[in-house]
């Protein structure tokens, strides 16, 4: 019986053998990576802010511009669905009705609670017509797409029978600050994105040329790159900004912000790419290639690069919480995307104000979203970075 026991105990310590050196760099990669459970949870975190931002305008009870405007409810606090008050309990969530009626001492609009009357919540309830498309981004006044106008909806996760409900209260204009913080989430993503896109394109080419080649075209490059890492950004931004013109639509600005974080951001990749080309262009694989008869850029494409695809994915993950605080911070002190553009850095400008900090504290919690989503990319970036270490500790 015990020999069987050990037996079978060998079996799968076999297997389990085999399965790791037969598994893919991937597989590797990411049997390491689920051992670090604080890359894991930022993982589903991220994830789940994704989502969020894909699916914002299903997930957002109100159109978050100007059209989306609660002239009843500004600077109106977070509503919360309740299950039960003192006239008792109800399966349904909802809400007490809101009264607004001119003060005969002060001459004002007050909105007061009606604890007697209920307004409940809804789902999958008809709204405001939102487009769906394939790579379609979502900006203020319409729906612009690469491909096409994309499909239009109206049906939105949640609604209430009456009046508005908003459960992250409202700003000053009386905007939903919920659903502007959901398509704030995917406008930052989106800018991040694209930004990242052109850096990594950039770093392949520039870095893959460099790292191949050598010699004088090296030099060249290598004089590029360094003219580009020291120019101060904070200058830089400050004359973009004075430069673009205040006619400019909300795509046109989108897209300059995302063009010119790319082309400030690839340097330190490509630096990466050129010291990994340079000391793998004389393995033997390489030589074998030149010899078959392998033009230069398929050397390149097919066979350095797949070898430092790894360190690559890991880089860009970490270049995109400082994309995302880079549009952030130009937004927040004005450079970058405004108002009715609803980004992070666009909502995090009314949280500097003193008033809103004092009397309005829930327009501060695009705050929290901001930080958990950075947080959540340097987590994740660095369990990737762990993970894709052979000589890292986490495989242990």
């Amino acid at each position: 019986m015990t020999d069987t026991v050990e037996m079978k105990q060998g079996g799968v310590a076999d297997k389990a053998k085999e399965a790791y050196f037969t598994a893919s760099q991937g597989q590797l990669i990411w049997a390491r990576f689920k051992r670090n459970r604080a890359a894991m949870i930022a993982g589903f975190a991220l994830l789940l802010m994704i989502l969020m931002g894909l699916f914002a305008p299903f997930l957002s009870p109100y159109n978050p511009t100007i059209a989306g405007i609660d002239k009843d409810y500004r600077n109106g606090p977070p509503q919360m669905p309740m299950f039960c008050d003192q006239n008792g309990c109800s399966l349904r969530p909802f809400l007490h009705t809101l009264e607004r009626k001119r003060s005969l001492t002060t001459l004002r609009w007050e909105t007061t609670v009606n604890t007697e009357k209920r307004r409940y919540v809804q789902f999958f309830v008809p709204g405001w017509e939102y487009r769906v498309g394939a790579f379609g981004i979502d900006l203020p006044g319409r729906s612009f797409d690469f491909t096409s106008r994309g499909l239009a909806f109206d049906t939105h996760l949640f609604g209430i029978e009456e009046g508005g409900i908003h459960i992250f209260g409202t700003d000053g204009t009386g905007k939903d600050v919920f659903s502007r913080t959901l398509h704030a989430i995917w406008t930052s993503l989106a800018v991040g994105t694209l930004g990242v896109f052109i850096a990594f394109v950039l770093a392949l080419i520039i870095g893959g040329i460099a790292g191949y080649y050598g010699g004088w075209i090296d030099s060249i490059l290598q004089m590029v790159t360094d003219a580009v890492r020291t120019v101060p950004q904070i200058p830089l931004f400050m004359a973009l900004a004075a430069f673009i013109p205040d006619e400019w639509s909300s795509e046109t600005r989108f897209f300059f912000i995302s063009i010119i974080l790319g082309l400030v951001g690839w340097p330190t990749l490509a630096r990466r790419v050129r010291t990994h080309l340079l000391t793998e262009r004389s393995q033997e694989y390489v030589l074998a290639a030149q010899l078959c008869g392998a033009s230069s850029s398929h050397v390149i494409r097919r066979h350095l690069l797949p070898s430092f695809t790894s360190y690559i994915i890991v880089d860009l993950m970490i270049s995109f919480p400082y994309m995302v605080r880079t549009e952030t911070a130009l937004s927040f002190i004005g450079l970058g995307l405004k108002d009715p553009v609803n980004s992070l850095g666009a909502l995090l400008q009314n949280v500097s104000k003193a008033d809103v900090l004092k009397n309005y504290q829930w327009e501060a919690i695009p705050v929290i979203f901001f930080v958990a989503l950075v947080l959540a990319f340097v987590f994740v970036g660095d369990g990737l970075r762990d993970a894709a270490d052979p000589y890292s500790k986490s495989k242990k």
